[in-house]
């Protein structure tokens, strides 16, 4: 009774309160579900390092000191994977908090491994309720000490914007607070989640008045690695209410047309198979979604032998759905044949209760969308009975005595019921990520980033992140000839190659092209050095000046030329022209 007064619950819920009470206790700042898996989560950390050759580059070619002094808050699922990026930016420099975007999606052996090794302050564990959710993102976003400029972080990783929806609601509570003494009121709105994240603000505003203000006069920026986090910052921009600048990593290529579409077609058979033990092969599988994610989980469909349904609203999803040999449908149209079903949206309201009434016994629900809301789940827990099969597995019973079989409590059901993306198209994503918080960090006092602006990573990074993954898959790149190169206008990155061209950012770190497999490691020979200022949201390069050196073969002779330059769209492009200048 004591225990169930301290932690209220069933009896297996006082257990793992007081599991998690006891490491935050005995063991510093961190809260994990148990500290002893640390070596096994070590030993699987060791294994994703080989298949993430993007992270380890990254450790590798900027050094300890580039993200010295950073404070890092990050909100992304606390995998193994994860653990990875975790661990990059550490190495770099940064002092990172951290805590999971989903309550199921924290592998556990994961978290201890980084909290045992100090890698970071880590607040997750797989189960989490959405109280305890909510109390790790705040652990996660609040350092210990003051530095002067508050408690807060300078920079954030996100994942689906929850840290991000934190601060923002929290600095408009500071506001009202501040004018007439106003408190957060949870009954002001109908969404349970949402009720605890300003119980959570009214809690802490009359302790801290200004914490939020100062959060986000310190931040540097945040990086978003979700379609569903994007959507709120556009928003957000578009309303004129984001109040530090942001990054849109999700829209790199090598992150959506990667994580987004192989990654999904990876985990989500996965996530299926693990929960149930279904045969895929004939079974009636409705894909709610066209986009990115909705092609790979349709494309594993089918592979597994499945026969295949697409919804779309968007014709021209729609019409690429048909042509790849999906039957476009309303879901009303098949609602009560399907055998398994899955959102992938980004959307709310996709599958409600009376659309699950409807479906055959033991038809499978599911989303890989990143929230909850694409199934109505506050519907059919008010009309059906709940049966627990195991955790993240359960039958919904209908008074007619029919059930739905649903993954995950509608979250997402590749990492609650299996272990997500794998650790290779993880590295394309996150190395993504650590460019973005690089560059954040690095332009901080330049005034590059505005406040309320969005922007994305230019190509060139984008083609650098595909290139450092390239050598691991045994890729070999074809190389233009010199005639093909000028014939359409550009300098291929073999001609680079023979010039030696050294590429160094405004930041002052080097980029090195050379040796025959394409490597931007090593440099052969002296060349000359091309400096460069990027506009992200434009997609083009300034190259500022040249200082030119003797170069590869002698072809250029005697002293040193300076020229001005200006703006062209492509990177070679602009080499080439000034190759040409250089000769004339």
């Amino acid at each position: 009774m004591f225990l169930q007064r301290i932690f209220p619950g069933t009896l297996a819920q006082t257990c793992q309160s007081l599991r998690h009470h006891f490491s935050i206790m005995s063991m510093g700042d961190y809260r994990v579900a148990d500290i002893s898996l640390a070596d096994f989560g070590r030993k699987e950390i060791q294994l994703a390092e080989v298949e993430m050759p993007g992270l380890m580059a990254c450790r590798e070619e900027y050094g300890a000191d580039a993200l010295k002094g950073a404070r890092i808050a990050g909100s992304l699922h606390m995998t193994i994977q994860t653990a990875v990026l975790i661990e990059t930016l550490k190495a770099m420099g940064g002092d990172i908090r951290w805590c999971s975007c989903n309550i199921f999606s924290t592998q556990d052996h994961a978290a201890a491994a980084v909290a045992r090794d100090e890698s970071a302050a880590v607040f997750a564990w797989k189960g989490e309720s959405l109280e305890e959710y909510w109390e790790c993102t705040m652990n996660a976003i609040t350092w210990p000490t003051d530095d002067g400029k508050g408690d807060g972080p300078d920079l954030i990783v996100d994942d689906g914007g929850d840290m991000t929806l934190l601060v923002h609601e929290g600095y408009k509570a500071e506001e009202l607070y501040a004018k007439d003494g106003t408190l957060p009121d949870p009954a002001s709105t109908d969404n349970a989640e949402f009720k605890i994240v300003l119980a959570l603000i009214a809690r802490e505003l009359p302790k801290t008045p200004q914490k939020w203000h100062k959060v986000a006069a310190r931040m540097y920026g945040v990086s978003e690695e979700t379609t569903t986090g994007v959507h709120r910052l556009y928003l957000m921009e578009k309303n004129k209410t984001l109040l530090f600048p942001a990054i849109n990593v999700n829209d790199s290529v090598t992150k959506s047309k990667f994580d987004n579409l192989y990654g999904c077609k990876h985990s989500l058979p996965d996530g299926i198979m693990r929960a149930t033990d279904v045969m895929l092969a004939g079974k009636r599988v409705v894909i709610c979604g066209f986009g990115d994610v909705g092609k790979g989980c349709a494309q594993a469909m089918k592979a597994a032998g499945s026969i295949v349904y697409v919804t779309e609203v968007d014709p021209i999803c729609a019409l690429q759905a048909s042509m790849e040999g999906f039957r476009v449908v309303r879901l009303s149209s098949v609602i009560a044949d399907i055998d398994i079903v899955i959102t992938t949206t980004g959307n709310k309201g996709i599958i409600m209760a009376e659309d699950m009434a409807k479906m055959k016994n033991n038809a499978i629900v599911g989303n890989i969308g990143h929230f909850d809301n694409e199934i109505d789940m506050d519907g059919v827990m008010k009309v059906a009975k709940r049966e627990n099969i195991k955790p993240q597995v359960d039958r919904f019973v209908f008074p007619d005595g029919h059930g739905v079989i649903v993954l995950a409590e509608g979250r997402l059901l590749n990492l609650g019921c299996a272990t997500g993306h794998p650790s290779f198209v993880m590295s394309a994503s996150f190395t993504n990520q650590t460019l973005a918080q690089l560059e954040l960090w690095k332009e901080r006092t330049s005034g590059k980033y505005a406040t309320g602006k969005v922007y994305v990573l230019p190509k060139v990074l984008d083609e650098k992140v595909a290139r450092l993954h390239l050598a691991s898959l045994g890729v070999e790149l074809t190389e233009l000839s010199t005639e093909q190169a000028e014939y359409i206008g550009i300098l291929d990155s073999c001609e680079c190659l023979r010039l030696g061209v050294i590429i160094s950012f405004r930041q002052k770190r080097n980029f090195h092209l050379a040796s025959e497999e394409g490597s931007w490691y090593s440099v052969k020979g002296k060349t000359y050095e091309v400096h460069l200022r990027y506009d992200f949201e434009g997609f083009n390069a300034m190259l500022e000046w040249v200082e030119w050196y003797e170069v590869l073969e002698n072809r250029w002779r005697n002293g040193i030329k300076k020229i001005n330059l200006s703006q062209y769209t492509c990177l070679y492009r602009q080499i080439f022209k000034y190759k040409k200048s250089l000769r004339e």
